[in-house]
This record gives C-alpha cells, sequence and structure tokens, in this order.
C-alpha cells in the first residue's frame, strides 16, 4: 500500500502516511469522488464540467484544469516543480487516478469481498469484518443527491448489505450466533425485501434458544415480503421454517449444515445488477434484471423499483454499449400520473443518464430505442423542465413505426408535458383517451389503466364528474382484475373529494402523495362545508389552501395578504385544480359567473405557451376570493 489513502465510504477525505490532507473546496473533493468511482478509468474533462454544473459557465473547462491543478498539489505535495504527477493523470481528453486497490477504501473493499468467497469461515469472518469497518457514513456523503453519485450510492449500498449477510454466514459457521442478531437487526430494517438478512437472522435466533422468536421473524418477513413487493418469500425462508418447527438436529451448529449464503434462487435484483456492473454478469442478465423493474412497479412496489433503478442504468453504462444503455434507460415503462417525481434527484439522474446515451448513440442506431430515451427524458423532466419537444418527436416515432406500445409510452410522456400553464385540460382529456383506446386494441393494461386515470384527472378540471366517475369505476374494475392496486389510490381520493365517499389510507409508496393529493382534497371539503382545517402541514400547497381557507371564512383582508406574497400561481395542474374547487364553492354561494370570468383570465393568449407565470393576473383571483364569504 503507497503512503496515500483515500476515503470515500463515507465523508470524502485523504491521508498521507497517516495524516490527513486538508481538501478545503467542495470542488475539490466532489472531483476526488468523481474520479474515486471511476476506479481507474479515464473521465473525460466534459464529462467533469457536466457533473459539476447544472448551467456550466463559459470558462467551465479552464476551471476544471485549475481544481486538477490544486488536487494534484494537495496529493502530492512533496512533487517537484515540472515533475510528471503520478498519482492524477492527464489521459488523453481527460484524467484517471491511478493507485492502487489497497488505496481507495472502496477499491479495498469491493478486492476483500471478491476474495473472501474462496476463503476458509475463519478468514473470510476477518476479511468481510475489515471490509466493513470501512464505511464510515454513506458513500460520497456530502455530494450523496448529485447524479453521479446517486448509482454508485445504490451500487454501493448493496455491496456494504451483501458483504454484512456474507459476515453473518460466516459467524454462525464459526458458532458466533450472538454477534449476527447485534448485525442483522439493523440490516433487516434498512434492507426488508433481501429474503438472506430474514433467514440468517431466524437461523442466529433460533441458535440461540429463542425458536417463537424465530417464528415471529419468519412471519414478519413473509408480511413484509408480500405487502412490499406482493410476493411470498422464496424456499428457502418456508424451508427454514418448517425445520424449526419440527427442530431438525441439521439446524444445530455441530451439523454443520449452517448456511447458505450467496445462492441466489431469484434473490435480490440488485445483486444480480451489481454483479453485472462488476464484469462478472452478462448483458442478457442485466437486461433481464432491468426488465423486472417495471414489473414491480406497476405492482405497487415503486420505492423498490426505483432504488434498483439506477444500479441497473450505472450497470448499463459500464459496459461501454450506447444501444445496451439505451434499452435500459428506456426500458422502464412505467405510466406516469402525478405530474412531480416522487424523487426529483433521482429522476435527474435519469435524465443526465439518458442525454449523455442519446449523444453518443449511433446514427445507425434502432428509431424505436431513440424514441424511447426522448420519451423517458420528457417523462422524468415532468414538473421541473420543458421537454415537450422530446416527447413529440417520440410521438412522432411511435406512429411512424406503428407501434401501439411505444406510442402509449410517447404519449404518456407527451402528457406530463402538458401542464405548461391553465386551459390545457381538455388536451389532456384527449391524449387519456387516445392512450386508453390503444391500450384496449393492443390488450395492454397497465396503458389502459393510466388513461383513464389521465380521463378521470382532466374531467375533473373539466367539470364533467359524471364521466369522471365513468372512468373510475372501470379504472377500479381492472384494477381488481389485474391486482394492480396502486391504480385505486388515485379513485379512492377522488371519490372521497368529489363524490363524498370514505377517506381512503393514505398511499405509503407515493412520498409525494401525501402533501399533494390529500391536501386538495382537505381544501374542497373545507370549501363545501365552509370549515377551517386544523392546522397541518400541506406541503408547496401550503399558502393556497391557507388563503382559501381565509377568504371562505371571511376573512378576505387576510387571503389578500397571503396571496401579495405568492410569486405566482404554480406551474403545473394546481391551478385548474384550484380553480374547479373555487367553482365548487362558488356554486353554493351563487359566484359561478366570477369564477369563469377569473378562469378566463388566466388563459394565455391564442397560440401563447405561457412559460411560468408572468402572463397570469392574480387581480381577478383576489377579488373573487372577497366575493366568496
Amino acid at each position: 500500500m503507497s503512503k496515500l489513502w483515500i476515503r470515500v465510504l463515507g465523508p470524502i477525505g485523504a491521508e498521507l502516511a497517516g495524516t490527513p490532507l486538508r481538501l478545503s473546496k467542495s470542488r475539490h473533493r466532489e472531483l476526488l469522488g468523481i474520479l474515486a468511482a471511476a476506479r481507474g478509468r479515464t473521465v473525460s474533462t466534459q464529462r467533469l464540467v457536466d457533473e459539476l454544473w447544472e448551467d456550466a459557465p463559459s470558462g467551465a473547462v479552464g476551471a476544471v484544469r485549475t481544481f486538477i491543478g490544486e488536487l494534484r498539489r494537495i496529493l502530492e505535495p512533496d512533487r517537484l516543480p515540472r515533475t510528471p504527477p503520478t498519482v492524477l493523470l492527464t489521459v488523453g481528453g481527460g484524467y484517471s487516478l491511478r493507485l492502487g486497490a489497497d488505496d481507495v477504501d472502496l477499491w479495498r473493499v469491493e478486492q476483500d469481498a471478491e476474495a473472501a468467497a474462496g476463503l476458509e469461515p475463519a478468514a473470510r469472518e476477518r476479511v468481510l469484518a475489515a471490509a466493513l469497518g470501512q464505511w464510515r457514513g454513506t458513500a460520497f456523503e456530502e455530494f450523496g443527491t448529485r447524479p453521479w453519485a446517486m448509482a454508485e450510492r445504490a451500487r454501493i449500498a448493496e455491496l456494504r448489505a451483501t458483504t454484512v449477510e456474507q459476515l453473518a454466514d460466516a459467524r454462525l459457521q464459526l458458532d458466533r450466533p450472538q454477534e449476527v442478531l447485534a448485525l442483522l437487526d439493523a440490516h433487516i430494517g434498512e434492507h426488508p425485501w433481501r429474503e438472506e438478512g430474514w433467514r440468517l437472522l431466524a437461523l442466529a435466533l433460533y441458535r440461540t434458544a429463542r425458536q417463537g422468536d424465530a417464528l415471529a421473524l419468519l412471519a414478519r418477513a413473509r408480511a413484509t415480503l408480500r405487502q412490499d413487493l406482493g410476493l411470498d418469500p422464496g424456499h428457502r425462508l418456508a424451508e427454514l421454517e418448517q425445520r424449526i418447527l419440527r427442530q431438525d438436529p441439521a439446524l444445530d451448529p455441530a451439523s454443520g449444515a449452517v448456511s447458505d449464503a450467496g445462492h441466489d434462487d431469484g434473490g435480490s435484483l440488485l445483486a444480480r445488477t451489481a454483479a453485472a456492473a462488476s464484469g462478472t454478469g452478462t448483458r442478457a442478465q442485466l437486461e433481464s434484471v432491468a426488465g423486472l423493474l417495471p414489473v414491480l412497479a406497476v405492482s405497487g412496489s415503486v420505492r423498490l423499483a426505483a432504488e434498483q433503478r439506477l444500479a441497473a442504468i450505472a450497470a448499463a453504462e459500464q459496459f461501454g454499449d450506447p444501444e445496451l444503455a439505451a434499452r435500459v434507460i428506456g426500458g422502464f415503462e412505467v405510466p406516469g400520473s402525478w405530474t412531480r417525481s416522487d424523487d426529483p434527484a433521482q429522476s435527474a439522474a435519469v435524465v443526465d443518464a439518458a442525454l449523455r446515451t442519446l449523444r453518443i448513440l449511433p446514427s445507425g442506431a434502432s428509431a424505436r430505442v431513440r424514441a424511447r430515451l426522448l420519451a423517458t427524458i420528457a417523462m422524468e423532466s415532468r414538473g421541473t423542465a420543458d421537454r415537450l419537444a422530446e416527447a413529440v418527436e417520440a410521438e412522432q416515432i411511435a406512429r411512424q413505426l406503428n407501434d401501439p406500445a411505444l406510442l402509449c409510452f410517447a404519449l404518456s410522456a407527451r402528457y406530463q408535458q402538458t401542464f405548461s400553464t391553465a386551459g390545457l385540460a381538455a388536451a389532456r382529456a384527449r391524449i387519456g383517451a387516445e392512450i386508453a383506446a390503444l391500450a384496449v386494441e393492443a390488450e395492454l393494461p397497465t396503458f389502459e389503466i393510466q388513461g383513464r386515470l389521465i380521463r378521470m384527472q382532466a374531467l375533473c378540471a373539466l367539470d364533467d364528474l359524471a364521466a369522471a366517475e365513468q372512468e373510475a369505476d372501470l379504472i377500479d374494475a381492472l384494477a381488481v382484475r389485474l391486482d394492480r392496486g396502486l391504480a385505486t389510490v388515485f379513485t379512492g381520493w377522488f371519490r372521497w373529494t368529489f363524490l363524498q365517499g370514505p377517506r381512503p389510507p393514505d398511499g405509503d409508496e407515493m412520498p409525494g402523495f401525501r402533501t399533494g393529493l390529500p391536501a386538495l382534497a382537505e381544501l374542497t371539503a373545507a370549501l363545501r362545508a365552509g370549515t377551517e382545517l386544523p392546522d397541518g402541514d400541506f406541503g408547496p400547497y401550503e399558502p393556497w389552501v391557507r388563503a382559501l381557507l381565509l377568504a371562505r371564512s371571511g376573512r378576505a383582508a387576510e387571503a389578500r395578504a397571503v396571496l401579495d406574497v405568492l410569486p405566482g400561481p404554480p406551474r403545473d395542474l394546481l391551478l385548474e385544480v384550484f380553480w374547479f374547487l373555487t367553482g365548487l364553492a362558488a356554486v353554493e354561494t351563487g359566484h359561478r359567473d366570477a369564477v369563469r370570468r377569473a378562469h378566463r383570465a388566466l388563459l394565455p393568449a391564442a397560440g401563447e405557451r405561457a412559460a411560468g407565470s408572468a402572463a397570469i393576473d392574480l387581480g381577478p383571483i383576489r377579488l373573487l376570493l372577497e366575493r366568496l364569504r
């Protein structure tokens, strides 16, 4: 090992002969993290510019060179002037970190984890325990939300989880079950979908004479897997439960039959993604893993699929095959009904990967692959960037190819780009109708559900509740037949909001849901009943909710004061929902004409596509709020 030691498994840092080096600038730390994540491969100057700046300044390339020069002096303080660097090298049009596997904590852990597989239990335990001790926090801690770090963090989190399980397996083979209990207790909380963690912990409980606790844990594992994945446990968990019930002597440590950690019987999708990323997997393996992610998402395991998606994308990019990367990036055919991403940072990382791949896609690449990339960019940019052009191009390609599945995906992306201003509900209703019709003809039930959800939402904004309820009935029937419970989250809130149905439970699989739809639903109920809401968190809707409630209770001056400090109406669905909900209250108070006049005032001039809220006059809103008492 050289005297230089780089740390990225936690806060990024460096030591020379045991003495910490001063990396005072965040750019130095981020550059070091990017280069360490490349594992000795060359990182182009242009990629460094793209990673360091969202909107690169004109002198960005020069700034990168300056940062590199400063970083070289920090890492090699004793290097004489005009002598070539030996750690951070210039290679072609980029830079490479040239160190041994023992000189970077991440590289050493990866090397040790691979080497441990062939060792006897005692030696394997020592190696894996040392590897686990390298973590001082989450990888690239300071830069965890940066696009370059997100896929790496997902893969490194998988590496750590696998290391924990293999260490537990080794300790069980060494008859040290008490240590396994301490090791795995937090692990299964962080990774509840990993069956191996549950199995090893149950075995450790059994070996400490806690048979009842072991069986209770396996019952909890079964309930968790069914709830999160919609799947029954694999045969290893079921087999262990039966063996515990009959107190199988083979479970005793003296038998030597302890564990089969590492055996993958379907196992963790992330494990297979990580294997592909590390070069031990195959392209077919990677594409099969990526193909499972949409299935997980539409079955309700949105969070699980999202966590694994970036790892699959990063793995695909490491093969150096743009068309493979494009298929993996664009293969996540999950229709979107929510107008904002639940995880903006993750969506930004997906968009960045799609744009990188699009730039290097060969001219002879499949038009279908290009269309999927374009649709993915538009879909993942919803609520944050105007990507209508990409959605329209994807739609045109799909129509030329006469591919109904691709066209549904492209139209879904176009729908997500149809919230730039008020007055577009009718256009969204048409998009939803076309998606549903295409899906029925081509037998694409997931897209049929999405098309009808789009129609239901748009019809609410168009004040056609009867037609919206018909769509909700069809969606519920499809959801039951196809076991797509996630769709009923939307229809349940629709019925409570507009039809006085029962209040549904919060949608735990949709983080943005809690501060989105429920807030609007609570607002509608308050407007109808003329009551105040209890104090609560309404997220981005807070000022609008408060203003309407103040106005409804006769405190127009306070409502106007709230609106006066707002930067302008939101750019997405809220504006139309706001007017429709206000219209419901206006019907009861005889002010429907005022609502209509105010709504017309919000519409952009003919042919104008409002990019924000500059063209919207808040005067009619304030006037209407004064009248709604």
